[in-house]
């Protein structure tokens, strides 16, 4: 009986399933189909069944009926989507028409194949879809162009690498590569193609106008105070969003913070950075530049965590503070004396341990005693100096972290706006400079008219006056 009533209740489905096609219903069909048990999905979020990669053979016995749309006309809006590509893309003529004959139904789950064919073929990981302009810089592994883009029209920096046949691509950039793949924040310059060849692999970045060294020297190394804030602050939010994920950057300092003509601050070049597994291991201790590498990495640690960039950021700070370099020293051992005369020469009391490390005793450091800071840095108010101490603990496990500096009160003044900003949006200048701090765009050393700048139509100050804020 069981069996007769299952049986008359699939045939009353596909009955009622013919009279709807006899209809003419153009919008719904009924298919016969088969589904899994298990349906497996892959990491990216799409099913190995779309993608043929499924291993799973076990099928449920029972045959069902799935309800699904016609095949329609693929439009811009549904490629983006489905591609997830950038709103102002712009799709080669005639690929929309290939595209409605040579697509599965629209409505279906698109393949890791297909989607990759369908990027390729709009000019993802092709070097004729990139112009070259201007060449920025060069270093040791890669040149950095700066490039258009044939299918936005918009700017974009192109580093491209050279390949060695023997030794393939450096470390750095399959570091880079793998991090900047998953980190999405608007503090962080956005990777937005690969380029594979026999001879190169080209990373293809967003453009920005400078970095943060060239700003400073353009401001005179005068910055405005208000815009020192923004920009550390925006330093924080970029690292908070790293640190929360594992990963060190290990190479903070000027020229790798840039900047575009909104005063949006990212942070950029992850060839040192690394992804930190819990519980911490031991790394390298050849990383960051010397100016901003703490001393517990100077004396050879290889054992950090995320603090080891918190201290660049304490030296960046003064940097832009103060129009100068905290610890500009030569040597290893010139760098620590540096820090030393400043800080006070560590003992066991600010710094446990201190006293046993073999590479500390043998440079035999004299005692030096530590110098008030607001000396070194009087643009800096009292939170001011209080949060840059807090960047430059001897012990690493007391520094201040992103998260937490980013609730100091040195940032008060900035509103409670930018606590709740999500991550896609920057906290720029247009965003949190008053009116009457659009210090920016006018290099300070440039200004030197005397007629008054108008905001709204209101005579604000001359461009003379803008030097002092």
């Amino acid at each position: 009986d069981l069996e007769v009533a299952v049986l008359v209740r699939e045939l009353n489905l596909w009955s009622r399933g013919l009279q709807e096609c006899e209809r003419g219903d153009e919008r719904e069909q009924w298919v016969e189909n088969i589904v899994h048990e298990n349906l497996k999905m892959g990491s990216d979020g799409e099913s190995d069944q779309a993608s043929g990669t499924s291993s799973d053979e076990v099928q449920s016995p029972t045959g069902v009926c799935l309800r699904n749309r016609i095949h329609r006309r693929i439009s811009m809006e549904d490629l983006n989507k489905r591609l997830s590509l950038p709103a102002d893309i712009r799709i080669p003529d005639g690929y929309l028409e290939k595209l409605q004959l040579t697509s599965p139904q629209f409505d279906q789950p698109l393949s890791r194949r297909s989607r990759r064919a369908s990027l390729s073929e709009i000019g993802f990981g092709k070097l004729e879809t990139y112009i070259k302009l201007d060449k920025l810089g060069e270093g040791t592994y890669a040149t950095v162009f700066k490039g258009r883009s044939k299918l936005t029209d918009n700017l974009v920096a192109l580093k491209e690498i050279r390949l060695e046949h023997e030794e393939g691509a450096p470390c750095t950039a399959i570091r880079e590569v793998s991090l900047l793949k998953d980190l999405k924040h608007a503090n962080i310059v956005t990777l937005h193609d690969i380029i594979h060849t026999d001879k190169s692999l080209t990373l293809v970045f967003e453009y920005l106008d400078k970095d943060l060294k060239q700003y400073m020297d353009d401001c005179g190394n005068i910055m405005s105070m208000h815009n020192v804030k923004v920009f550390l602050y925006q330093i924080l939010r970029g690292l908070s969003y790293c640190h929360k994920r594992k990963v060190l950057h290990r190479d903070l300092k000027p020229q790798n913070l840039l900047i575009n003509e909104k005063g949006e601050l990212k942070l950029a070049d992850f060839g040192l950075a690394r992804a930190k597994s819990v519980p911490t291991k031991t790394y390298s201790n050849e990383v960051v530049t010397l100016w901003y590498r703490p001393p517990d990495v100077l004396l050879g640690s290889s054992e950090y965590s995320t603090q080891i960039d918190m201290w660049g950021v304490g030296c960046i700070f003064y940097e832009m503070a103060a129009g100068r370099p905290l610890f500009p020293g030569s040597t290893v051992e010139d760098e620590l004396h540096l820090i030393f005369r400043l800080l006070g020469t560590p003992t066991d009391d600010n710094w446990p341990g201190i006293c046993s490390i073999e590479e500390f005793k043998s440079y035999k450091f004299p005692k030096y005693k530590p110098q008030p800071l607001i000396n070194h840095a009087p643009r800096l108010d009292g939170e001011g100096i209080e949060l840059l101490l807090a960047f430059l603990r001897y012990e690493s496990k007391k520094r201040i972290s992103a998260e937490e500096a980013m609730k100091h009160s040195h940032f008060r003044q900035l509103g409670v706006k930018v606590h709740t900003l999500p991550e896609s949006e920057c906290c720029d200048l247009s965003v949190l400079v008053p009116s009457y701090c659009i210090s920016f765009l006018l290099p300070c050393y440039l200004l030197s008219t005397e007629a008054p700048l108008c905001v709204a139509g209101v005579s604000i100050f001359t461009l003379k006056e803008v030097q002092l804020v």
